[in-house]
């Protein structure tokens, strides 16, 4: 009995992606598929970065395959392609930036700037392009989260280059100024100021930028949202309900001027005593799954209060790094990947594939 294309997919069927429960087949990323004689060749391309999932993915593919009679041997290409997608109506994208998530509160501390750093390092960590925006003018603390010192240069007296470390790309009013120094700024000069940020560092190529946002919805934050072209966001809180409460209006902002929510995060859901093993649940339980069936939209997953993410991150070696196969380097990457597969499952932006249209008047 020959061997048929059908077959193959058939089988291949059986084989689930397990960031997005969709089969490869039916999610149209087989591609290229080839038979000659007992030889099968194939591509799957994803939407996401997953170089720690790629090993495997690519046995469940040829196992699968194999399992077909009269297949013998199997060459499957597994690649990654992240592309640009979506954004609010009218806003045009940031050159060579594909994809900006902004990160959001509402309210200040509760953990998005380590949020932030660590969903950054986790998604570099699986082999994206990524960069930070430090969008807290007032209060910037990525510098410091992320390790790095020094003043940006300028190579060609236009634009910045951006500092980086761990692999991540940074640009902060923090490099600009001294470490004690208090930006004593209107809102208008703040504004300004991270549109220059953001539009005059020379990014190059990434695949996110990651934004960190200021607390609140005022000046900043309603620039973001309304000029920079925002892929979607992300909101963090805490279980608390005063932090829920601003929370929810950072999530309405986004609404308004058409960002999509990605998710929720609740940090600090749970603290685990060291020496016994109590677990307490110090800000209250479960707020921010109880504020993403409100609203609709998805719960990402919960941190806990915990003494190292605290110290890792002011010692410059957030969590991800510090320690990559610990178990909250794990909770940080799930959060991460989550956020890749629902921006991957988004409407692409083909922008840059409509022509340029000039009028000219005949002489």
């Amino acid at each position: 009995m020959a061997l048929t294309e059908q077959a193959v997919l058939d089988a291949l069927t059986t084989v689930v992606d397990p960031n997005t429960g969709r089969d490869f087949v039916s999610a149209k990323q087989v591609r290229n598929l080839r038979i000659d004689g007992t030889d099968v060749s194939f591509d799957v391309e994803l939407g996401y970065p997953a170089q720690s999932q790629m090993p495997t993915l690519r046995k469940a593919l040829i196992a699968a395959t194999r399992s077909v009679g009269g297949v013998e041997n199997v060459s499957v290409n597994l690649s990654v392609k992240i592309v640009a997608h979506q954004v609010q109506r009218g806003v045009s994208l940031l050159p060579g930036v594909k994809n900006i998530i902004a990160v959001a509160s509402g309210k200040g501390g509760v953990g998005k700037s380590t949020t932030t750093v660590n969903l950054a390092l986790a998604l570099a960590a699986e082999g994206a392009k990524v960069g930070i925006l430090d969008a807290d003018i007032y209060g910037p603390s990525q510098p410091m989260m992320m390790g790095i010192t020094g003043r940006p240069e300028s190579l060609d007296g236009k634009t910045m280059e951006p500092l980086e470390n761990y692999g991540v790309k940074v640009a902060s009013i923090g490099f600009l100024i001294n470490e004690d120094d208090a930006m004593i700024w209107r809102g208008p000069m703040a504004t300004q100021a991270l549109e220059q940020l953001l539009r005059q560092t020379n990014w190059g190529d990434l695949d996110y930028l990651i934004v960190d946002m200021p607390p609140g919805t005022g000046d900043i934050q309603l620039t973001l949202s309304q000029r920079v072209p925002i892929t979607g966001a992300v909101i963090v809180t805490t279980p608390q309900d005063i932090a829920l409460l601003d929370a929810k209006k950072g999530l309405k902002m986004f609404e308004k001027v058409g960002v999509p929510i990605l998710g929720i995060v609740e940090n600090m859901a749970v603290y685990c005593c060291p020496n016994c093993g109590h677990m307490e649940h110090i800000f209250g339980a479960d707020g921010g799954k109880k504020m993403a069936t409100d609203y609709g939209v998805d719960y990402l997953g919960a941190l806990p209060l915990n003494l190292s993410i605290r110290v890792q991150a002011d010692a410059g070696r957030p969590t991800v790094v510090s320690e990559p196969d610990g178990e909250i380097s794990g909770l940080y990457k799930t959060v991460a990947r989550q956020v890749a597969v629902k921006i991957a499952q988004r409407t692409k932006d083909f922008s840059s594939k409509f022509p340029t249209i000039t009028v000219s008047k005949n002489t």
